[in-house]
């Protein structure tokens, strides 16, 4: 049976149960003493055995192999794909980066991964990675696993179809996957290339933030959640999978594909979901908000309100405040901001962050709109509502350090003269006589 997309089940963090072939699910039971249709049962643990129902994630696979069947593991290199972040001094500066090329060369998803920068480790399940990705071929006989963390797929150029042990996701720009740790999966092209960003997620799964009070609706909502029903490939031949085990790669043949689950349950699994139906908050009296209100999704950490990584979007929104600069305020965060646009301009930044571009401003390091948006804004007629109606931003937020590579620093589409973007800010000071 070949994979296809179907009809798709909605509500983050919900208990589904979908077949693909009718009877495939055991009935009252978990793990049977013979699954149906000679299956093996086996169960994908995304949490702690005992951590609590509201946060458990475990689902039950009914599949052909269990994912145990496979040849050895060697290791695998890919140069570009690591978690080779911190080993030299971190720049205070402020970074930003022209969009990376499409490749001229065949390039599958995985081949076409780069890693910008990063925190933390797989080992201590705490920080991120970032990596960006620009392919031109589709992902055939090779699937990949990241059992370092949880995979947030961010595409800004091309379609996506992510064929899952769990079932089929097609995401377009202004759609995310979220792929959660040790989920296989190929990547195809439907428009034959694609660009974009990856955050690889070392810490807690990711959720829905609590809204306190916003109240009981807003933001996200659970049901705009998009997870694939079951489908499987029953194929034999020569296959090759790829796994991210401890910030290596390791690579191990197999004789069959690993997207051979007829029927799963429970609550870990892969899902999209469309920035686009994102319900924006602002403020309708003065002063521009904090950016935690546009918060998606977070990873928790161990402190309470402070998270491990923050994902936030800057959708298309009208902006109404009186008395007020209305752009991003000038900023110094105990935080640190990783930005991408996926579509359209940024509104607090005349030119040059173009979509597929990034930027990265780490901690207590200043930064703010640019020279002519600070003039253009100071000078608006806030009699009248600013539309921002064409643009699609986003922000992985962390609480330590980002820290960049080597090669994202050395890379040609480093923007050397970012600074240059705040050097026409004249001073206005005027005491009194």
């Amino acid at each position: 049976m070949t994979m296809h997309p179907d009809a798709y089940m909605t509500g983050f963090g919900n208990e589904f149960a979908t077949e693909a072939i009718p009877g495939a699910l055991p009935v009252g039971r978990n793990s049977p003493q013979a699954a149906p249709y000679g299956l093996y049962a086996e169960q994908l643990t995304g949490t702690a055995f005992t951590a609590p129902r509201h946060a458990n994630r475990r689902s039950w696979l009914y599949r052909i192999r269990p994912a145990a069947v496979h040849g050895e593991f060697e290791p695998f290199a890919q140069a570009h794909f690591h978690n080779r972040f911190g080993n030299e001094p971190t720049t205070p500066a402020q970074l930003r980066w022209d969009p990376r090329p499409l490749p001229t060369q065949p390039t599958d998803f995985f081949d076409g991964l780069f890693t910008v920068a990063g925190n933390g480790s797989p080992a201590a399940q705490s920080g991120i990675g970032i990596h960006l990705y620009a392919a031109n071929r589709s992902m055939q006989t090779r699937f990949f696993c990241n059992a370092d963390g949880e995979l947030l797929i961010v595409p800004q150029q091309g379609r996506l179809r992510i064929d899952t042990e769990l079932g089929v996701l097609e995401v377009e720009p202004q759609q995310i996957a979220l792929i959660p740790r040790g989920i296989r999966f190929r990547v195809g092209l439907p428009d034959g290339h694609a660009r974009g960003y990856v955050c690889e997620n070392f810490g807690a799964p990711f959720k829905l933030p609590d809204l306190g009070p916003i109240g009981s609706n807003g933001l996200a909502n659970p049901r705009d959640f998009q997870f694939p029903v079951a489908a499987y490939e029953d194929v034999d031949g020569a296959f090759e999978l790829v796994t991210k085990f401890q910030g290596h790669l390791w690579r191990a043949a197999m004789d069959h594909s690993p997207l051979d689950v007829v029927a799963w349950h429970g609550n870990c699994a892969p899902c999209r979901y469309d920035l686009r139906r994102f319900n924006t908050i602002g403020s309708i009296s003065y002063d521009h908000p904090d950016p935690s209100i546009f918060l998606v999704l977070h990873s928790p950490s161990d402190t309470p309100g402070t998270s491990n990584v923050d994902f936030a979007i800057f959708p298309p929104r009208w902006l109404v405040a009186q008395d007020t600069f209305r752009p991003p305020w000038f900023h110094r965060n105990i935080a640190s901001e990783f930005m991408g646009l996926v579509h359209g301009i940024y509104d607090a930044k005349a030119e040059g962050f173009l979509p597929g571009g990034c930027s990265l401003h780490n901690c207590m390091t200043g930064h703010g709109p640019d020279a002519a948006t600070f003039e253009k804004a100071s000078r608006a007629d806030l009699s009248k509502p600013d539309v921002v109606a064409d643009t699609m931003a986003f922000m992985f937020e962390t609480r330590a350090v980002i820290h960049p590579t080597a090669q994202a620093l050395a890379a040609p589409e480093r923007q050397q003269h970012y600074i240059e973007c705040w050097q026409g800010l004249r001073k206005h000071f005027s005491p009194p006589a």
